[in-house]
């Protein structure tokens, strides 16, 4: 599945993704809401399973890159997400996005983000769709606020991270099927 906005495309990975992926994550400044960079090799397993989890299900994290220059953006789209992962008591949807610093402030992740909510409420029928983000990685939040998702105040240490860590406290936003449609 190809989902294509005025100046983006988001696509399915092809080998010659990799090392703009791993230089993206190799890079202090993009991955500062992270507890480290990646490895090359931690990179390319995760395109790896980014790639087949895509495939399989026929949605996913996607590439993103510019239409016309077909330059890699960096990855967004949609993560299932379990009752084990700590984060809700059911499984659940996440919107997440990773872009290469070079392309921040000219809103390519809300512009891919409206078109992946599209799919996911219009396609999947999905009836409500999460993002979370540590409190601290404001960027992010904005994004989530641009695209209409609606902070639920409900803010918890992420358990995959340090509790003494700055980056453990998490923020979770959502935005239901309906409140999207209300915005069409």
């Amino acid at each position: 599945m190809i989902l294509q906005t005025n100046r983006l495309r988001l696509r399915p990975w092809t080998p010659s993704d990799f090392n703009d992926f791993i230089e993206m994550n190799r890079h202090p400044k993009v991955m500062r809401f992270f507890p480290s960079c990646l490895t090359p090799l931690q990179s390319i397993e995760s395109a790896r399973r980014l790639s087949e989890e895509l495939q399989l299900q026929g949605w996913g994290m996607w590439v993103v890159e510019k239409r016309f220059s077909k330059q890699f953006v960096g990855i967004l789209g949609l993560q299932q997400r379990s009752a084990e992962d700590g984060i809700l008591v059911k499984p659940f949807k996440e919107i997440a996005w990773r872009l290469h610093a070079r392309y921040w402030g000219q809103g390519f992740a809300s512009e891919a983000a409206e078109a992946v909510l599209e799919y996911a409420f219009e396609h999947l029928n999905i009836d409500a769709v999460y993002s979370l983000t540590a409190l601290v990685n404001l960027p992010s939040q904005r994004v989530m606020q641009k695209i209409g998702m609606l902070d639920t105040q409900a803010n918890f240490q992420h358990p995959r991270l340090d509790v003494n860590s700055t980056l453990s406290w998490h923020c979770l936003y959502k935005i239901t099927q309906q409140q999207w449609k209300a915005t069409r």
